[in-house]
């Protein structure tokens, strides 16, 4: 039923880069995904400078399953950096406990450990041969952490939205980035898993006094 996997409350996306990169049309395609094919209320907006490539560029996605009173991002659920100018910018208007993602091809300065540093570009080149399907990897690797919006409503919205003739590169990278959620969020939780340091040294010295 639609509707169903809409944030309860409201839930506020921030992709941020450069002109160039394909974000404007992923921040539509992800509110068309959420909107058309989940039944959510969206609101998108979006804003780059005058330059064609190079200058800064921004979309933002309000998802929810009420009325949206703002049509803002106040404090994002969901930061992508897709530039170091992004990352620096907006990397403190991001709730305590929201995801941020970096493409660590672009971003080389990353001042928290909560980001997930993840060489979109580059994988977007190994994985389709281009970096112009970066936008679409992204996409995949947010929404497959987040789960913020589904991957069937996704690949709907990416075969609606792109042209026939890049539409199977598109889904290409779609599909890579959800594997990279998936292999991303596995590494995540064996670390997580795994003893930390200062377990092992709570542990061990005793022993060596022994």
């Amino acid at each position: 039923m639609k509707g169903e996997r809409c944030p309860a409350s409201r839930y506020e996306i921030r992709l941020a880069g450069e002109g160039g990169q394909g974000l404007i049309l992923a921040g539509i395609i992800l509110a068309e995904a959420a909107a058309l094919y989940e039944g959510c209320n969206v609101v998108q907006t979006q804003a780059y400078g005058p330059e064609a490539r190079g200058g800064a560029s921004k979309a933002e996605i309000i998802l929810s399953k009420g009325p949206i009173y703002y049509p803002k991002v106040l404090l994002a659920d969901l930061f992508l950096a897709m530039s170091q100018q992004a990352f620096d910018k907006y990397c403190y208007e991001v709730k305590e406990d929201g995801l941020i993602v970096v493409d660590s091809t672009k971003v080389g300065r990353v001042y928290t450990s909560r980001a997930y540093q993840v060489p979109i570009t580059a994988r977007a080149v190994e994985t389709t041969g281009t970096p112009v399907t970066a936008n679409l990897f992204a996409l995949g690797l947010i929404m497959g952490l987040s789960k913020a919006v589904s991957r069937e409503a996704l690949e709907q919205a990416v075969a609606a939205r792109v042209p026939p003739a890049t539409r199977e590169a598109n889904l290409k990278a779609l599909a890579f980035g959800f594997a990279e959620a998936e292999r991303v969020a596995a590494e995540q939780e064996k670390e997580r898993k795994s003893p930390r340091l200062d377990d092992w040294y709570k542990e061990m010295a005793p022993r060596r006094l022994e």
